[in-house]
């Protein structure tokens, strides 16, 4: 019997959080995780062993990474619903992490979402040419960022909103270069990010727009639990929203300062964070101080 926990909000982790051997552990020890990576193998030949034994450089690659990332954030979540009994009241993820949240709420099933997300990161790399394009981390206001990046020629815009002095832009690399002039010359600090695209920004639309044809074309079910979506930042639970919801994430936003206090509003004071890594937790932590944070990545994590 799972019991539904109010306070509790799953996270699940984007780019950028993978390892190699990621949830290994968790598969040996738990049949449900261990179930998640027999599919992800028989959806995705050699996937398995790509996330087990790598090598590095090759699981890195976008089209690998992300539905990799899947498999073990979902392997985590299912290993902590066996072992606690427990159910989030909602959830969310960062960028591809939405993927997760949502087989997690049980609207997309595993394999859809393996598949989603390796068609995904192949058509976000073939978006833009290797060198075209490029991404900065910037601490400090985020308004002002906006403001910069409104008035730099050419494509640069927010790419993600993570935390209250930490905006990523994304876009054209002499366009991110000259917002990136602009904002140290206003004090901000600014480092470049090694990525191998430009996310979430309008360069990426050729990806949205072929992508959009298979979200139409998969199958959401009902969901046991709403997920704040990345480009509003509010709670969904209709189905029938997804396909375009995820289709515009593709170039928009990731609102997660926003999706973090949405949450919190909601009533959640403990969030909990599936897959490899802390990154979210530690953002939760910037956000809401008072905030219980726990990490599930590993056999022990569930004691």
């Amino acid at each position: 019997m799972r019991v539904a926990a109010p306070n509790i909000a799953a996270l699940f982790p984007g780019q950028g959080s993978h390892a190699v051997g990621m949830g290994a552990d968790l598969a040996a020890t738990f049949p449900e995780a261990e179930a998640v990576y027999a599919e992800a193998e028989q959806t995705l030949p050699g996937l398995r062993a790509l996330i087990e034994t790598g090598p590095l450089e090759e699981l890195t690659l976008t089209a690998n990474q992300q539905p990799a990332l899947v498999a073990a954030s979902v392997a985590a979540y299912r290993a902590w619903q066996a072992h606690t009994g427990l159910t989030p009241a909602f959830a969310a993820g960062h960028s591809l992490g939405e993927y997760s949240a949502l087989v997690a709420a049980g609207t997309l099933g595993l394999a859809d979402a393996l598949r989603l997300t390796r068609r995904r990161g192949e058509l976000m790399q073939e978006a833009v040419p290797v060198g075209v394009g490029a991404m900065s981390a910037v601490m400090g206001n985020p308004d002002v960022v906006r403001e910069v990046c409104e008035g730099v020629r050419g494509v640069v815009q927010p790419a993600n909103f993570n935390a209250p002095t930490q905006t990523v832009i994304s876009g054209e690399q002499a366009a991110v270069d000259a917002a990136a002039a602009e904002l140290k010359g206003r004090g901000l600090k600014v480092i470049p990010l090694k990525v191998s695209a430009p996310f979430h920004c309008a360069l990426m639309q050729p990806a949205q727009d072929a992508l959009t044809p298979d979200l139409r074309a998969t199958t959401f079910g009902p969901l046991a639990f709403p997920v704040v979506a990345n480009v509003t930042a509010e709670p969904n639970d209709d189905p029938a929203a997804l396909p375009d919801l995820l289709a515009r994430q593709i170039t928009g936003s990731v609102r997660w300062v926003e999706t973090i206090q949405r949450l919190a509003d909601l009533g959640a004071d403990t969030f909990v964070e599936f897959g490899p890594g802390t990154v979210l937790t530690g953002l939760v932590k910037r956000l809401l101080p008072d905030a219980r944070t726990l990490n599930v990545g590993k056999s022990g994590d569930l004691g």
